[in-house]
């Protein structure tokens, strides 16, 4: 696997990012792949490099450039701790990446990848995880026809009464979609589900929205402390389909 670090001139600054593709590949199908609120880290590279592994190039953005390079969290984490330390600087993380933010910087990483020398004429693919399952579902409203498929996973806040809710972009998409939400998550409960379930089902595109019996939020990321093998194995399988 050639693993390569790029930087990429984004909406709002400069971006860190690492690029995975197969050695001795031809040009690829792209996908873009957005972290959760732990930033770039072994984790989520590992989740890049196992799409990559199935014939595409992977692009892994710092999604939170505007408030920190590299990595994003400067002292010891554990994945789901709720220090003060810990919640104090993901609100810091969020904050700037409100629904414009995202829908700028989605646009960017789609042209940027769609662009690349690995990458293979015609539409990429984008998945998301927890807070970036919204991103996704931007960056194929912001780029309808050089999107063909998105997919989210456990993703918060998607459909909500704020008139920059995520749910209401979906008249501009064209792409394929795949929601994987978990059945125990403060951040997309069971009423936020099936209000999300009816716009898609007026929206009236290709999808498919699931979820997870016993799964809890973050569940399909190695490091979390919730992480469910057999789960996160079967939303592997559905992300693998909904890129084809």
């Amino acid at each position: 696997m050639v693993e390569q670090t790029l930087e990429i001139r984004a909406a709002d600054g400069v971006t860190e990012a690492v690029l995975f593709r197969p050695e001795d590949s031809a040009r690829l199908p792209g996908v873009i792949h957005f972290t959760d609120i732990g930033g770039v880290r072994e984790a989520n590279r590992q989740m890049a490099a196992r799409v990559a592994a199935l014939g595409y190039t992977v692009l892994l953005p710092n999604v939170f450039y505007r408030t920190s390079r590299l990595p994003v969290f400067d002292f010891p984490r554990k994945p789901g701790q709720m220090d003060e330390r810990s919640l104090k600087r993901m609100k810091e993380l969020m904050a700037p990446l409100d629904a414009a933010a995202m829908d700028r910087d989605g646009a960017a990483y789609v042209d940027f990848l769609a662009s690349h020398a690995s990458v293979e004429a015609g539409p990429v693919r984008v998945v998301g995880y927890c807070l970036t399952g919204a991103m996704a579902l931007r960056a194929a409203a912001a780029r309808p026809d050089a999107v063909c498929a998105a997919a989210s996973f456990h993703g918060g806040g998607l459909c909500t009464d704020s008139p920059a809710s995520p749910h209401l972009v979906l008249p501009r998409v064209k792409a394929r979609l795949y929601f994987g939400h978990a059945d125990q998550d403060k951040s997309m409960p069971a009423g936020a589900i099936a209000k999300f379930e009816a716009a898609l089902a007026a929206w009236g595109g290709r999808y498919e929205s699931e979820t997870y019996t016993g799964a809890l939020h973050s569940w399909t990321v190695p490091d979390s402390p919730v992480f469910d093998q057999p789960q996160a194995e079967r939303a592997f399988q559905k992300l693998a389909e909904t890129l084809k």
